[in-house]
């Protein structure tokens, strides 16, 4: 089956069912789906593949960047300029208007970061992104020892060198999104399989961090990819697909997805498209309740 139903709301958020439709393969692993809200093409990266790829209906499959030091996550800022994660640069680096790519965040305490995994905007612009130690590994990165001894969430700041540390008590901090006021960050850890959740102060620092929902279920996968539609339900990777979870914490059911789920984007004009990077592939489905634009 497509999908299971854990409670009846879900039908009316996914649907009884979901088509898979297969837009690209071939890749060796397949991440940092995101969609361009203008001009209506799709990004993603294939890390092992050193390969940022682009899709549209017009033009099928072509080369966005390669080589991109391996990229992970990508969004795009509040001026509608790129973000990427680099696994084997282990910075955050923004793509110009001009083509040029400026870092974002590079060090923390003189130490390299550790390989930035995933990437999102606040409202005020500002920039927070998680930092596990995936693209220190061979096949995901460039294998090299890890310089600091945690792995923490930050915000970028004025000097790359500098990010602020917000919270270091994680295992393998992956994907985040704000809440639709964001006046909370929910942050997963892939190793614990749970996702936390986050009171952003004023000034941009986080405070609290408690347990907000466990992922749980059969099949591969963990917690990953996660997003946020536009009437406030999370998804998130997770065992055998993708997780829907209600604003309140409630799990509504899992998108069963073709091969292992590592993250998404909405996109198309009515933001009713839900692609899925998994594995080796890029799929397309269709559901009930729309996502949101990055900017």
């Amino acid at each position: 089956m497509s999908v299971s139903i854990r409670d009846p709301r879900f039908t009316g958020v996914v649907g009884s069912g979901v088509e898979f439709e297969r837009i690209a393969t071939g890749c060796l692993f397949t991440e940092g789906p995101l969609w361009h809200p203008r001009e209506h093409y799709l990004l993603w990266s294939d890390m092992p593949g050193d390969h940022l790829r682009r899709w549209s209906e017009r033009d099928g499959v072509t080369t966005f960047r390669m080589p991109c030091n391996k990229s992970n996550g990508l969004t795009w800022d509040r001026q509608g300029r790129l973000l990427a994660c680099e696994h084997a640069s282990s910075q955050v680096t923004r793509t110009e208007p001009d083509g040029r790519i400026t870092p974002v965040a590079t060090h923390h305490d003189g130490k390299e970061l550790n390989s930035p995994n995933d990437v999102v905007c606040a409202v005020d612009g500002g920039i927070y992104f998680s930092d596990p130690p995936y693209g220190r590994a061979d096949f995901f990165g460039v294998k090299r020892e890890q310089e600091l001894p945690f792995q923490g969430v930050y915000r970028a700041g004025a000097d790359p060198k500098r990010p602020v540390l917000l919270v270091d008590d994680f295992d393998r901090p992956n994907g985040l999104c704000f809440s639709l006021d964001g006046r909370r960050l929910f942050i997963n850890d892939t190793a614990r399989k749970h996702i936390r959740v986050f009171d952003v102060r004023p000034d941009g620092t986080l405070a609290g961090g408690k347990l907000w929902v466990e992922t749980t279920g059969e099949g591969r996968g963990a917690p990953d990819g996660m997003k946020i539609d536009s009437a406030g339900n999370v998804y998130c990777c997770g065992p055998g697909g993708i997780h829907v979870f209600d604003p309140h914490a409630a799990c509504l059911g899992v998108i069963n997805t073709p091969e292992p789920a590592a993250n998404f984007a909405w996109g198309d004009a009515d933001y009713r498209s839900l692609f899925i990077t998994a594995s080796t592939s890029v799929y397309r489905i269709r559901v009930q309740v729309p996502g949101l634009p990055v900017f």
